[in-house]
């Protein structure tokens, strides 16, 4: 009675609570938040499911089929590993700054497909092993077979117990420890209940004392999981909210000290533009009072042509176009210089600037083929 009902609520409330955790899945991969926490409630969705389809299936075993207690244990076998497995694959998703413990990074150094297929694998054979083992000595107890899964459930249990100590520290949370610590002790007295055999605990321990003690802790340690977990998905949830805001406050806050930054460097640069047209205003009123005076032809030929190729080309190139030596084009533009009273650096673009507004192109030598 007591069996079929512990059975019953965890039934219950798991495939509830897994169905509630499905509808959290979907909807906040639909909102495109973290990838690495989403799949956390999707693993944990279905561990906790798992326990729900652990449970349906012992009720079906022993109240409908009337199954050995063999089979039972080998189903619990069963269905304690593959919880196990979805609680390791959703220990990455617990965030928090300080290190991460073995069972995640052991998860992390592999791809999901790859540690499922591994998991299966390894846990595959020492199954094989111990149930080819059970099934020829007939003297092992059914509670032999648990051997499989006891150091594979210690293992999850202190992993989870220290990401969660971890992610709630991390939250300002260190309350937390209080509960996680007794998840952790209850997952203990589970597995204990599972592995030492009634026949042995009777001797100390009264038997029906021991059963409700066995599936109180089977029970609280499942319904305190999920507990901890909605804790833990909803701290997440509204101080991610919250980290959010502040990294978008901090985001602004930087971006509006480099737009000042940009700012004072535009102002700076722009009194250096004002400071430059002033200079090229002067420069222009010289050349305009410049143009006054009469050049050859030579040198207006020369200045046409060295608009016409540009303030990139050399004089060296000026002068090849021309067909003529380099030294007698630098007399040229020293002379139009003189002329046009140029000194200084900027010089060949105030030639180029004087021969485009004087119209000079006419004497331009330098064919358009060229």
């Amino acid at each position: 009675m007591l069996a079929t009902l512990e059975y019953t609520v965890t039934a219950i409330v798991c495939l509830i609570t897994a169905i509630i955790m499905q509808r959290i899945f979907i909807k906040e991969r639909q909102k495109s938040v973290q990838a690495s926490s989403v799949q956390g409630i999707k693993w944990f969705g279905l561990a906790i499911f798992t326990w729900g389809l652990g449970a349906m299936g012992n009720l079906t075993l022993t109240e409908i089929l009337g199954s050995s207690h063999k089979i039972t244990v080998y189903w619990g076998v069963f269905i304690s590993l593959a919880n196990s497995l979805f609680i390791l694959l959703s220990l990455p998703s617990i965030e928090h700054a300080n290190q991460r413990g073995l069972g995640v990074r052991l998860v992390e150094r592999f791809s999901t497909k790859e540690f499922i297929m591994l998991y299966s694998g390894v846990l595959g054979m020492i199954s094989f092993v111990f149930l080819t083992t059970s099934f020829t000595n007939t003297d092992l107890s059914s509670n032999f077979t648990w051997l499989i899964d006891i150091p594979i459930s210690i293992f999850v249990a202190i992993s989870l117990l220290l990401e969660l100590n971890n992610a709630f520290s991390s939250r300002q949370m260190k309350f937390m420890r209080l509960p996680t610590t007794a998840l952790f002790v209850l997952i203990i007295v589970a597995v204990s209940q599972r592995i030492i055999p009634q026949d042995q605990v009777v001797q100390f321990i009264d038997q029906e004392f021991w059963l409700i003690v066995g599936s109180i802790s089977a029970i609280s340690f499942k319904f305190l999981f999920i507990l901890l977990f909605s804790i833990l998905l909803y701290s997440w949830k509204f101080l991610s909210e919250k980290e959010q805001q502040q990294t978008l406050a901090q985001t602004l806050l930087i971006q509006n000290n480099k737009l000042k930054a940009e700012l004072e460097k535009i102002s700076l640069a722009n009194e250096s533009h004002l400071d430059t047209i002033k200079s090229m205003k002067m420069e222009m009123g010289v050349l305009i009072s410049s143009s006054k005076v009469d050049l050859s032809t030579r040198q207006k030929e020369v200045l046409a042509n060295l608009a016409y190729l540009g303030g990139k080309s050399s004089y060296s190139q000026v002068a090849q176009e021309m067909h003529i030596s380099l030294d007698g084009l630098q007399t040229h533009i020293h002379q139009i210089k003189k002329i046009l009273n140029i000194s200084g650096a900027g010089g060949k673009e105030q030639l180029i600037t004087f021969a485009k507004q004087n119209n000079l192109v006419e004497f331009q030598s330098i064919s358009e083929a060229k």
